[in-house]
């Protein structure tokens, strides 16, 4: 039988390539974001692709906003299986050069966004007595990494509700896991642009959005507690586990490093 999932800021990355990936195995596919004219190109690509697509506009921030995302992906479909929260952005700086404002609204839609779609779709996952909530986070949600405290502080927040919640629930017919992507190759870039008013520049290796996509797939059909689709960015975790002060010193020299915005 085919999954009906809910992805939020499913507009564009990995979002949007995680939903094309479940519609060509013939998923029902309810995706939300904010910009609605991106949202509907995707509903038409889910469509192509051979899923059935339900586009809604919705604001993460907002809890009616999500609790009406859940609500009419049951009236469209009967039933939810997967909720992925997935909206989210950057935000680069030093600790002390990021502002209040800016600090809450980063926290507002990374970690917030996710306990707001969580919240909405876990009464129906204890009724049906099943259910996967997928949370993607990041690999700095796992170590951070120079000129991302307030991107990685949303992350590992987010961690640290998956990881209680995943103990609440074990045992139950409901799975939670933790997506831990690595630099990926999507508008993440100019969207910290605009945000922080300055570039950076990534050492380390790369991905593509929909490698993420095949690796979340792959969990959705056997559930994992932690996703990481570029296997080799584990060991940075490990890593900094045994020795957090050689980690420092590690991503102080391989770490993200400021740029000017007009530098490619």
């Amino acid at each position: 039988m085919a999954i009906v999932a809910a992805i939020t800021g499913a507009s564009s990355g990995i979002g949007r390539a995680t939903a094309l990936r479940l519609a060509r195995d013939g998923a029902s596919v309810a995706i939300c974001a904010r910009r609605t004219d991106r949202l509907e190109r995707v509903a038409d690509e889910i469509r192509q692709a051979g899923g059935r697509p339900l586009a809604i506009a919705a604001d993460v921030t907002r809890p009616a906003d999500m609790q009406a995302f859940v609500d009419a992906t049951l009236r469209e479909f009967g039933r939810l299986d997967v909720m992925m929260c997935n909206a989210g952005y950057g935000l680069y700086g030093e600790i002390d050069g990021i502002t209040s404002d800016q600090m809450h609204a980063v926290m507002d839609v990374n970690y917030f966004g996710t306990y707001h779609a969580a919240r909405a779709a876990l009464p129906v996952f204890r009724t049906q007595a099943r259910g996967h909530i997928i949370i993607v986070s990041s690999i700095v949600g796992q170590r951070g990494v120079p000129f991302m405290g307030p991107y990685a502080a949303t992350k590992f927040a987010q961690v640290g509700l998956a990881e209680c919640l995943r103990a609440e629930v074990q045992g139950s017919g409901l799975h939670v896991s933790v997506v831990y992507p690595i630099s990926t190759e999507t508008d993440f870039f100019n969207v910290m642009v605009r945000n922080s008013g300055f570039a950076t520049r990534a050492h380390g290796p790369r991905q593509s959005p929909e490698r993420v996509a095949d690796a979340i797939a792959q969990a959705i059909r056997r559930p994992v507690p932690e996703i990481y689709p570029h296997r080799l960015s584990k060991g940075l975790a490990v890593l900094n586990a045994i020795a957090p002060g050689f980690c420092d010193r590690l991503t102080k020299r391989w770490g993200r490093e400021p740029i000017r915005a007009e530098e490619p």
